[in-house]
């Protein structure tokens, strides 16, 4: 076994150095030796032989369960090694990868039962681990790093004034919010432009959150949020927004999405769509990431998203790429729950908190050290309804910052 294990390692990593003790004791070490060394051990026989046979599922797995563990470095030191290397996938992978790729549509196919219960694997958790990490307005998306120095919560506070800008909403417009999270954007629209706010998800846990903000914040007549699916929301709507949802859609369900937007959005009206996406084609869903944090989830390619709006007869005005921005967002997310990681433990268990310091930091680095980014399409149904320049952004957004400076301190989570 040792010899398999040494054999296949130091044929995958060739960049790094990284240094692995079997569960015998035999100790190796794999890369060119740049940058920091990382050490990790391998405790039961049991996890190394998983590794070999499946390591997208297993390396996760074997951490969550403590039989694989980091004795110099961080896990997220290990991953950006391992996700840095030339080959995305070690060569015994490449057919477990090709047989995920041809049941992808089965994987994500998801129809509103399904959806439902997808959301709640995820979503209805304890509120309290969310507050463990995100910023004080509970944005689970990625962040608009405007500076170096800006903070998580400055960062999220400049996305929803991105998105809101290139809405180019009017007072009283009616705003669909679809995938509404804990309300901050909805409730952030609807203070700062004057419009009507119709907010949906599908967790029980999110919507009871949104809307006691909503009341607290006596918005609760101008933002509403319902437990609803976005394909029966009842329209119209001149402005449609979503942030962080389409990764949920799934591939078979891409036209229908944008079919339905199209149905909703008014003649005059414009929507933004803001979703992770990968630059580098049609892919899967990591085994382990669809296991255990997303069932049913997949990250877009660009192509995928564009072909599917052609059809449903949407016109894309423009399209942003956010490339490192959600590796920075993750990376302040990780670190803050790294930091208040013995409430994790204690909400859950140790086995739940090893989970989900697997998942922040595999995702940073999947931004970090791959083909991962976050992409912005402004649709509208017809030509002219938005300006012809990009200049109107930063218009907007400089008025929508003297209207923030205005406004009553921020609202936090209850609890927080």
């Amino acid at each position: 076994m040792d010899r398999l294990l040494r054999y296949f390692l130091q044929q995958f990593i060739r960049r790094g150095a990284m240094t692995f003790t079997t569960a015998r004791g035999t100790q190796f070490s794999c890369g060119d030796g740049t940058g920091e060394r990382v050490k990790a051990r391998f405790l039961t026989a049991d996890a190394e032989r998983r590794v070999l046979l499946n390591p997208e599922l297993a390396l996760g797995e074997v951490y969550m369960d403590g039989s694989f563990v980091i004795e110099d470095g961080s896990i997220a030191d290990a991953l950006a090694i391992l996700m840095n290397q030339p080959e995305i996938l070690p060569r015994w992978a490449r057919l477990q990868w090709f047989l995920r790729y041809l049941v992808r549509h089965a994987r994500q196919f998801n129809p509103r039962r399904r959806s439902l219960n997808n959301v709640a694997h995820h979503y209805d958790l304890d509120g309290r681990l969310y507050s463990l990490f995100l910023d004080a307005d509970k944005q689970y998306s990625c962040g608009y790093f405007e500076t170096p120095d800006a903070t998580l919560d400055d960062a999220q506070l400049a996305k929803k004034r991105h998105l809101a800008a290139k809405l180019l909403i009017r007072p009283g417009d009616r705003v669909l919010d679809i995938g509404s999270g804990w309300g901050g954007l909805g409730l952030y629209l609807a203070e700062t432009t004057g419009a009507s706010v119709t907010g949906v998800t599908l967790s029980t846990e999110q919507l009871q959150v949104s809307n006691a903000r909503a009341a607290e914040l006596n918005l609760a007549s101008s933002a509403r949020f319902f437990l609803e699916d976005y394909r029966d929301i009842p329209g119209p709507f001149e402005r449609i927004v979503s942030v962080g949802m389409f990764e949920h859609v799934g591939v078979d369900f891409y036209e229908t999405y944008f079919r339905r937007c199209s149905d909703l959005l008014t003649d005059d009206g414009v929507m933004v769509l803001h979703s992770i996406g990968r630059s580098e084609g049609p892919d899967v869903t990591n085994p382990w990431i669809t296991k255990y944090i997303f069932p049913g989830g997949y990250i877009p390619a660009l192509s995928e998203v564009t072909r599917a709006i052609e059809r449903a007869g949407l016109l894309v005005c423009d399209i942003e790429i956010l490339r490192l921005h959600y590796a920075e967002t993750l990376k302040a997310w990780r670190e803050r729950f790294m930091a208040r990681r013995e409430e994790a433990v204690r909400l859950y268990d140790e086995r739940f908190a090893r989970m989900w310091e697997f998942y922040l930091a595999c995702s940073e680095m999947s931004f970090r050290k791959q083909d991962m980014m976050n992409f912005q399409i402004q649709l509208t149904r017809r030509q002219g309804v938005v300006p012809i320049t990009r200049d109107y952004i930063g218009d907007a957004e400089a008025r929508l910052r003297g209207v923030e400076r205005g406004q009553r301190p921020r609202l936090q989570i209850a609890g927080e």
